[in-house]
């Protein structure tokens, strides 16, 4: 499943859910392999590979690898993000930041981002890395718009350099918009400003500030060298990576992968069964959600909201979705527990909404909706139906919808099942071409995430295409905060405005959350050790976009007695 597919808020919920979710056939097969038959798959290390060589399962093919590490392509190789680096690295679990290529950010109003340009830092091909660097790489994506995937230039009127600072001059009051702007992977001028079409670049021989090189490149793997002129060296300890373009199930769990971001059916008999080193650690990226098309009928009325929100026992939504790897979520879009810190106190059970039939019966009866007989109907006795719309490969989001589908239907509420492509499925959200859907919300930056989901910048009528925002949502009250919050630099006046938004998400039902969407994260520790867990979780355990960097740098090789 392609990032690209997802909603904006669902996107880091999801993680890349392009790798994991191919599952049925090949997760099937493994399972009667170790399960049906008395044979037990074990997986070793591949005893070609050194010690400080890593074997990542983190890229795939189209069906073929192809070339390209320019950073600012979709279809960039994933590694692309061991080799460039951005200016603060964003752990998505929690929102935040650590200092990268800018040492200090600061904002001295809201209307203004002052960078400090991280000083002894070099390109992997010996050039000194400067701010010119920075402000070249901003005005490349402004020159070429196709390139600023984040949308930086929506927020920037102009650049400033004074020494090793640059200065970024805000559109308007926007303190939220550094999140944003600091994600931007840095370019080396001395390469790119050379080059005629860097919208079409391939960047097949990529010089970056990372971690690693490329190293040996062929379509069906590649491999990636230390970068020995890394401004942290003697914090990365892994020497090689090797990437092979073969990373299903079934090879993660025999070929002695020793890191891998994938949904794994029945993780305890295949990936742990494999081997005693094998590890894993699913935490939250996002609440999964249904999303109710506020411009129809009946889904404009709050009472009808809560019925279904009432009606429904997460619980087991979340054990049909994820096979019990994770939990009922909150009506938030906050990731407990990681941001338990920034939950309004007031917001009783960590925001969950618990079944209750009987406050469902109420809730539909207020909206206009009675029982008779096993049907719940209006006034005219019509029973009330809808359609739900998933992505037709989706597994999770399957069986999810079929358990709704269930518990609303001992409720005499009607649901069928709508599964397009996944292409169609997206285009059908963002037309508003649906009565209900599955989506998300929430994951890492809070006002991000309440800013996609509710803010009427995003707001189109259906029929209308729109990025964010899918289910037509629109207050001036929300847009009011929304404003505030982008005009203080106070973190106690912006944690005030985040519990009114939780509380207006918690109340009035844009979308109904349902459980949380995990990130897949497996791995061994017999050759590597120091990975991020629940006991430590500083960075997510994904195999893609710049976290990765926390990763890379932190891991220890075992033979040292590292832990």
């Amino acid at each position: 499943m392609s990032e690209t597919h997802l909603p904006s808020s669902s996107r880091r919920a999801l993680g890349a859910g392009r790798k994991r979710r191919m599952l049925a056939i090949v997760a099937a097969s493994l399972a009667v392999v170790l399960s049906g038959c008395s044979i037990q798959i074990k997986s070793e290390p591949d005893p070609s590979i050194p010690q400080d060589t890593m074997l990542l399962a983190a890229d795939k093919g189209n069906p073929l690898f192809e070339r390209i590490f320019n950073p600012n392509l979709i279809n960039k190789r994933t590694a692309s993000s061991y080799i460039y680096e951005p200016l603060t690295v964003t752990n998505v679990l929690d929102g935040s930041q650590t200092p990268w290529l800018a040492e200090a950010v600061t904002l001295p109003d809201a209307h203004t981002v002052d960078y400090t340009i991280r000083d002894g830092v070099t390109w992997s091909d010996g050039k000194k890395f400067t701010p010119a660097d920075v402000v070249f790489t901003f005005n490349l994506l402004k020159e070429f718009p196709t390139l600023d995937m984040k949308g930086i230039w929506q927020h920037i009127d102009r650049l400033e350099v004074a020494g090793q600072h640059v200065i970024v001059h805000l559109t308007d009051d926007d303190s939220t918009a550094s999140a944003i702007i600091s994600q931007t992977m840095i370019l080396p001028e001395h390469i790119w400003k050379d080059i005629d079409a860097p919208d079409m670049y391939r960047d097949e021989d990529p010089i970056g500030t990372g971690p690693y090189t490329l190293g040996n490149f062929t379509s069906q793997q590649y491999t990636m060298d230390k970068n020995e002129n890394y401004w942290q060296a003697d914090a990365v300890e892994i020497k090689h990576l090797v990437l092979p373009s073969a990373t299903g199930e079934l090879d993660l769990v025999t070929k002695g992968f020793d890191w891998a971001y994938s949904y794994m059916s029945n993780v305890e008999g295949t990936w742990l069964a494999g081997n005693e080193n094998n590890k894993y650690w699913f935490p939250p990226g996002g609440v999964i959600s249904l999303v109710p098309n506020l411009d129809k009928a009946p889904f404009d009325n709050i009472d009808l909201r809560r019925g279904i929100a009432l009606a429904l026992d997460r619980d087991r939504i979340a054990a049909a979705a994820t096979e019990e790897y994770m939990t009922a979520a909150g009506q938030t879009g906050l990731m407990l527990p990681n941001q338990q810190a920034q939950l309004d106190p007031s917001i009783p059970n960590d925001g969950i909404i618990t079944q209750d039939v009987d406050a469902a019966i109420e809730a539909f009866a207020a909206a206009g909706y009675t029982r008779s007989g096993d049907a719940m109907v209006d006034s005219s006795g019509t029973q009330l139906s809808f359609s739900i719309t998933t992505a037709n490969g989706y597994a999770d989001w399957l069986r999810a919808v079929q358990e709704v589908r269930k518990q609303l239907g001992a409720i005499g509420i009607e649901v069928t099942i709508k599964a397009p492509q996944p292409a169609g499925y997206q285009l059908a959200i963002a037309n508003g071409d649906f009565e209900m859907a599955m989506g998300g919300m929430g994951g890492g930056n809070l006002f991000q995430g309440y800013n996609s989901l509710l803010s009427s910048e995003f707001y189109q009528e259906n029929g209308t295409q729109t990025t964010s925002n899918y289910q037509r949502f629109s207050s001036p009250e929300v847009d009011s905060i929304l404003a505030a919050y982008k005009k203080t630099t106070d973190v106690g006046e912006q944690t005030q405005l985040n519990y009114r938004l939780q509380r207006i998400v918690y109340d009035e039902l844009p979308v109904i959350g349902l459980y949380y969407g995990g990130l897949w994260g497996l791995y061994n520790t017999g050759k590597f050790t120091g990975w991020p867990s629940a006991d430590d979780p500083y960075a997510p355990p994904q195999t893609y976009d710049s976290s990765t960097l926390l990763i890379l740098t932190r891991l220890k090789l075992a033979e040292n007695g590292a832990n």
